[in-house]
């Protein structure tokens, strides 16, 4: 494949609620907007369709992938801009009481160029009290996904999954010069590690970061850390959301600039295999 050439990137940054009519209609009008602003890949935040912590509620109104209609609607809006379009995740039906959460990465054609379920499920118990377990509602994906296309090998993880530095060394050595982290990451969290990950991330791999959040205090009564990111692969922050509130942010990404990263800090080709050895003390060593 020909050598890429710099495009602009958007994150849309999005307060998503419990319909999803009204979720996908603020999504698509943010979408035209980056578009509008020249940018050639739009990402959104996991849970772009809805955001509801209570089941019962949001299987009441989920139909499986097939009968999902924001399917076939950010299809359209990927066709009319003629933008590579990350819907970072939606909640969609596997079963009667279980779904996925899952990234779907459009084409400028509109055509699916690839689907995500987020690996690693937010099952904590945090320092206030709030309690999360994902794991009873989602099941989790199996699968690490890279996407080569025109603009740049891309690798789609969500949320919680940047806590688990192996996946991404994994995307990065197969290629990825783009870490795609779109997220829900909550409040608390947020103010203690979104910046420190991300950034860890960009450097510990040569790539660029691109990390579209939801942000504000939520119909279900979460509140999330917003502060959407673009980030080097030095660990710049090229932009960044003032605070939570809904609207689009855009960087250069230039896959050139990531290949230049890796040869300078070459980490990614001198990985070693290592054994472990555990020491007690007063044995023999």
């Amino acid at each position: 494949m020909a050598a890429r050439e710099p495009f602009l990137a958007a994150c849309v940054q999005m307060r998503a609620g419990l319909s999803r009519r009204r979720n996908v209609e603020d999504a698509c009008a943010l979408i035209a907007e980056a578009a509008g602003r020249g940018a050639r890949l739009i990402a959104t935040p996991e849970m772009t369709n809805v955001l509801d912590r209570d089941p019962d509620r949001m299987f009441a109104d989920l139909p499986e992938e097939k009968d999902l209609e924001e399917i076939e609607t950010f299809a359209e809006a990927a066709r009319r801009h003629g933008a590579w379009l990350l819907i970072g995740s939606m909640a969609v039906r596997i079963g009667a009481r279980r779904a996925a959460n899952r990234g779907f990465l459009y084409a400028p054609d509109g055509s699916i160029a690839a689907r995500y379920d987020k690996i690693h499920m937010f099952d904590v118990q945090l320092s206030d009290g709030e309690t999360w377990r994902e794991s009873n509602v989602y099941a989790p994906g199996e699968e690490a996904v890279v996407v080569e296309t025109p603009l740049a090998v891309f690798g789609l993880t969500i949320c919680y999954d940047v806590r688990f530095a192996r996946l991404y060394r994994t995307l990065a050595q197969a290629g990825a010069q783009v870490l795609c982290v779109p997220a829900a990451f909550t409040r608390q969290t947020g103010e203690a590690h979104w910046h420190a990950l991300l950034r860890a991330r960009a450097i510990e791999n040569g790539a660029f970061v691109v990390a579209p959040a939801q942000g504000g205090k939520h119909e279900d009564g979460r509140a999330t850390f917003g502060h959407s990111l673009i980030v080097d692969p030095w660990g710049k922050i090229l932009a960044e959301a003032e605070g939570d509130a809904p609207g689009v942010i855009l960087g250069e990404i230039d896959p050139q600039k990531s290949r230049e990263a890796r040869e300078r800090i070459p980490n990614l080709g001198l990985e070693r295999a290592m054994k472990l050895r555990t020491i007690r003390h007063g044995e023999p060593i």
